[in-house]
């Protein structure tokens, strides 16, 4: 088992390794070459002033502050923060002990030009991090090492293969269902060993997730979405990059259903190779039964994980919708609502449609090849 196991990473690395390697010789243009990043804490606040205005109050606060990262670390600057008072977005009223991030213009070392980006919040992100590895090990143990792995691996896939051949102008489309194929090969591979049970876990997995991708695509073409949803989406539209913004919506929809559609196919998977071993003399239709039965049970659970995920991260905007109290007509015609339900649904129905096919699939391959 673990000889299978480092094949297939050495197998994964070869593949994804090269991918990262090639675009590293020619990266892309950075938009601001002048600008240097440092992580600094306040050492001191001498002193803060109110500019009052006809319709806003404008503060300015002079920081002593220390660097604490890159090469010139220990270096103590002075700058002047100013903001708009009563503004939650770039409200920075700072105080002595707080970390920040400083960014600097001009000549690297030169500290003539400098101002506070934003509150350094990266060491939270990395604490959470901590615990969630630290707790992936303590309860799986080795399942727990192999699933940060394949996590990892899943990640690398993403960023040095996928994001940069989308900047690139790929058809955004084939290039999720690859990603896909590989990220689910790799993963089920390593979780669950070169076996019939993956197997079936990844061919129940991928048409799931090529279903989703069929979905969201007929259902965006009838609703004549457009990809600019978000003011991400809007974004990238000036960047010097030829980028299919349809395609990269379907593409996000197809990855974004992945992780749920694994967990179902791998789970009616194990139950039909449980089942199989409990009772080695059932015929394939009584295994197609009760694997499709654990599946409904799972199947429920894993939709509203997927529809919840979507709704949580819309909250904002449907507590605006409601605090303004928008015609359901206009609401539901919206680019960027039609989106997300289409985004929701369609990934739900790739969930879905994965049960029956994993479960044919368990029954074919693991009964009849027996049974033969």
């Amino acid at each position: 088992m673990f000889k299978q196991f480092l094949i297939s990473l050495i197998i994964i690395m070869v593949f994804t390794l090269p991918v990262g390697a090639q675009f590293e010789e020619e990266p892309f243009e950075e938009v601001h070459e002048d600008e240097h990043f440092y992580r600094g804490r306040v050492l001191k606040v001498d002193e803060t002033k109110e500019e009052e205005h006809d319709y806003y109050t404008i503060i300015e606060q002079k920081l002593l502050v220390r660097l604490t990262s890159g090469d010139y670390s220990g270096e103590e600057i002075t700058i002047v923060n100013t903001f708009f008072e009563g503004d939650p977005v770039y409200d920075f009223l700072l105080e002595e002990g707080q970390e920040v991030i400083v960014v600097t213009l001009g000549e690297e070392g030169s500290f003539e030009q400098a101002y506070v980006q934003d509150m350094a919040r990266d060491r939270g992100i990395y604490y959470l991090v901590g615990v969630f590895i630290i707790g992936l090990i303590v309860v799986g143990r080795m399942k727990g090492i192999k699933t940060i792995i394949t996590l990892g691996v899943t990640i690398l896939i993403i960023f040095q293969g996928l994001l940069p051949l989308l900047l690139l102008g790929y058809n955004p489309i084939l290039l999720a269902i690859g990603t896909a194929g590989l990220a689910i090969s790799f993963t089920l591979l390593v979780i669950g060993g070169l076996n019939i049970k993956s197997l079936v876990a990844i061919l129940g997995t991928v048409i799931g997730v090529i279903i989703a991708g069929v979905m969201a695509f007929w259902a965006g073409s009838l609703a004549q979405l457009t990809g600019f949803g978000t003011h991400e989406a809007q974004m990238l539209y000036f960047l010097d990059q030829e980028i299919d913004f349809r395609g990269l919506l379907f593409a996000g929809i197809i990855i974004g259903s992945l992780g749920a559609i694994i967990d179902i196919g791998m789970s009616v998977s194990s139950a039909a190779a449980e089942i199989r071993q409990a009772s080695p003399d059932i015929d394939s239709r009584a295994l197609f039964r009760g694997s499709l039965n654990v599946g409904r049970d799972v199947m429920g659970t894993m939709a509203n994980t997927l529809i919840l995920a979507y709704v949580g991260a819309a909250i904002p905007m449907l507590l605006l919708v409601m605090g303004y109290e928008i015609a359901w007509l206009k609401v539901v015609n919206m680019d960027l609502i039609a989106t997300e339900f289409v985004r929701g649904v369609a990934g739900s129905i790739g969930l879905i449609a994965a049960v029956p096919v994993t479960a044919a699939l368990a029954a074919y391959l693991m009964g009849k090849r027996r049974e033969s």
